[in-house]
């Protein structure tokens, strides 16, 4: 059977698509990732056919738009109003052309094409969410993206606030994708259902790619909801780690590793700089995973207690460190779960404040905000997590649980039992 994976975003974002495409390959069905032509390299090296489906990003070039994706409050809002429907026709036509012929399309919750390709062609579908913020139930008390601030407020209250949370989310974000319903008119359909959050959740089933640690299903989400696990794949970090970095990790104690994930990374500020007098503050040895555009420029920190690179595999990496500090990504996360260590988070936008906030409650993590993050302040978060010893405890009692989930594999049953209906 065919079957047409789309997605847009960061490697974040890929990752778990290229994951769930490996599983359903091995089992013997031919998949197609249809993404930004940003992606068509790595996808095409991991020997799947490739569809260019835009908008496209490249951080390469548009570093305003990346400015305007990882911006605190408005992120969220720039994403709909400025990239993703604005393109909606374009990408609808070259989604359709994608799919032709195909037996199954599976989506990513910005492919906001996915569902009138279902409704025009009538091809099977099922969607898929990274996060639990995508749900934006009345049961589950998030921390919106326009509000961070809402992280700090009392548990009572916040839950005696999720209904109305749940309800302002819809209303307020309703006028970012106000144009869909001109591209479904274009195409003879009728309005539609919310293109943010219930339209973009398949009707058939949803694979929720995290796992269920973070909790759930609730009564108000979707329908034939599966709770998967994470699906990891390190496409954008090589597939071990690099002698050098191996050396230094064989040389000393477990180090604390910094990375701002496949996206903040193009935004980074000084976080590479105050991390590093964080880790002199605190007498550690520190990690830097900088990206390409910055490792060169941090090199001048390497010594023998400071590591500075480019990117290196998370799932080989993090298993060795001391704690992880990161932009609370799910990928990231997800990964340093698995690996049973505490974290401190740093959230810059959109679901990522909402990730911080569940780390916090699992009892794993530490938060530090975006603004605030300033050497001394994380070597004091830094200090609590590495000597007080119930941070590590749970990390590892969260990581005895989230190892017996195999998300790829429990995608792929999915899957083929969507082929099968």
């Amino acid at each position: 059977m065919r079957i047409v994976i789309t997605t847009w975003g960061s490697f974040g974002d890929i990752n778990p698509c290229l994951g769930m495409a490996h599983a359903v390959r091995a089992r013997g069905h031919d998949v197609a990732l249809a993404a930004p032509g940003y992606y068509r390299d790595v996808i095409v090296s991991q020997g799947f056919t490739f569809h260019s489906v835009g908008p496209d990003a490249d951080p390469d070039v548009d570093r305003a738009l990346i400015a305007k994706v990882l911006h605190p409050t408005r992120g969220p809002e720039a994403i709909y109003r400025e990239i993703l429907v604005p393109a909606l026709r374009t990408s609808f036509e070259e989604l359709r052309a994608a799919t032709d012929g195909a037996d199954l399309l599976v989506s990513h919750p910005a492919s906001l094409a996915a569902p009138l390709v279902a409704e025009v062609t009538g091809i099977r579908w099922r969607s898929t969410v990274l996060s639990p913020l995508h749900f934006l139930s009345a049961y589950d008390p998030v921390v919106p993206p326009l509000g961070p601030w809402m992280a700090a407020l009392p548990w009572r209250w916040r839950v005696a606030l999720a209904p109305l949370m749940a309800r302002l989310g819809r209303a307020v974000t309703l006028p970012w994708v106000r144009g869909v319903a001109d591209v479904r008119r274009s195409l003879g359909l009728g309005p539609g259902r919310h293109a943010a959050f219930d339209a973009q959740h398949a009707p058939g089933g949803v694979l929720a790619l995290f796992s269920r640690v973070f909790g759930g299903p609730h009564p108000d989400w979707p329908t034939h909801v599966t709770i998967t696990g994470q699906v990891r794949h390190d496409a954008s970090h090589g597939a071990q780690l690099a002698p050098a970095l191996t050396a230094f990790l064989d040389a000393g104690a477990p180090p604390v590793v910094f990375t701002l994930g496949s996206s903040a990374v193009w935004q980074p500020g000084r976080f590479y700089e105050e991390s590093v007098e964080a880790a002199r503050q605190l007498g550690v040895r520190a990690v830097l995973l900088a990206g390409a555009e910055q490792a060169p420029v941090l090199a001048r920190y390497h010594s023998p207690t400071v590591f500075v690179t480019d990117a290196a595999p998370h799932t080989l990496l993090f298993p060795r460190a001391a704690a992880v500090v990161h932009q609370c990504g799910m990928g990231t996360l997800g990964t340093a779960l698995h690996a049973a260590v505490p974290q401190l988070a740093v959230p810059f936008a959109n679901d990522q404040p909402d990730n911080a906030s569940r780390l916090e409650r699992l009892g794993v993590a530490r938060t530090v905000s975006q603004g605030a993050y300033r050497a001394s302040r994380v070597a004091r978060a830094l200090r609590q997590l590495l000597h007080t010893p119930s941070y590590r405890q749970r990390a590892e009692t969260l990581a005895a649980v989230i190892r017996t989930e195999h998300g790829a594999e429990t995608a792929a049953d999915c899957l083929e039992r969507a082929l099968e209906g």
